[in-house]
């Protein structure tokens, strides 16, 4: 690839703070979505309350980006598409009009609607890359309270974007590579706090998705990106799928690969999914 391809690629998946500033004050500025959430913590939309992007709309992950969690399904299906519509519809997401999201931890949660949304056929959506410490950064300023915009009146399409199932993610080692986006210890079966057995899919590779980001939150650059994942036998053209806890964080992996002309499916079930399954085998160690 050449430099300007990867300039252009990457600029289909990420924004930085002042260009988007820019968007924000020009004729047709994007949709913004704020999407804060952490496993473990309920405090996203009283984080957004005290401050946010200017014209930024909250958007709850647990129960807009996903559909109630099960056994069977995991903790984070996918949502019904008719839901995801009215949801994007209430944000204010018009046809053909621009989307960024952002959250405060680099990506990892907003990464879940910039997947959606791309799955379901909004074409142009991106990631604010650093994410809100990056606006702040650069000097730019937050504005509190709720923002409650003009219905949009998008109309979604589901499989935009390629997905697998657990058949397939037991196969998939076989073919191509299969990427863990959880932290290394649970891929290790070292440790695991939420889901029903410890440990990873046989023949995962795991790939922590924190390691996509600098120390400031922003993503590496595209060639430490690339390096990263030729590393980890992810390159354009070959099979990658990925999965982590519950399909939240792998979208971050995806992101981070699309950023540099990969194309990866997701594995929305996850982990949450493959280990409540207990004809599902799990391998453990690094």
């Amino acid at each position: 690839m050449t430099n300007g391809t990867t300039d252009t690629t990457r600029a289909a998946v990420l924004v930085d703070a002042v260009a988007l500033a820019a968007e924000l004050a020009g004729d047709e500025p994007p949709v913004l979505l704020d999407v804060r959430w952490a496993l473990g913590r309920s405090d996203g939309h009283e984080q957004y309350l005290a401050g946010h992007l200017p014209g930024a709309v909250y958007v709850d992950l647990d129960s807009e980006l996903a559909a109630p969690p099960s056994v069977a399904a995991g903790r984070h299906p996918l949502p019904d598409v008719a839901a995801l519509e009215a949801a994007a519809r209430r944000w204010g997401v018009r046809e053909g009009a621009p989307v960024v999201a952002y959250d405060a931890s680099g990506g990892t949660s907003a990464a879940r609607a910039w997947w959606l949304l791309r799955w379901a056929g909004v074409a142009d959506v991106r990631l604010l890359d650093g994410g809100l410490a990056a606006w702040s950064a650069a000097g730019l300023s937050l504005e509190p309270g709720e923002v409650t915009p003009e219905p949009g009146d998008v109309v979604l399409t589901p499989g935009a974007l390629p997905t697998i199932d657990a058949d397939d993610a037991a196969a998939w080692p076989h073919e191509g590579t299969l990427l863990d986006a959880r932290a290394a210890e649970r891929y290790a079966g070292e440790v695991e706090p939420v889901d029903p057995r410890a440990g990873h899919i046989p023949g995962a590779v795991s790939a922590p998705t924190a390691q996509n980001l600098a120390d400031d939150g922003t993503f590496l650059p595209a060639d430490a990106l690339t390096e990263r994942f030729r590393a980890l036998r992810a390159a354009a053209g070959a099979p990658v799928a990925v999965y982590c806890g519950s399909g939240v964080t792998a979208a971050h992996q995806v992101a981070a690969l699309a950023s540099i002309g990969v194309e990866a499916a997701l594995y929305p079930g996850s982990w949450s999914q493959w280990s409540s399954d207990p004809d599902r085998p799990v391998a453990t160690g690094s």
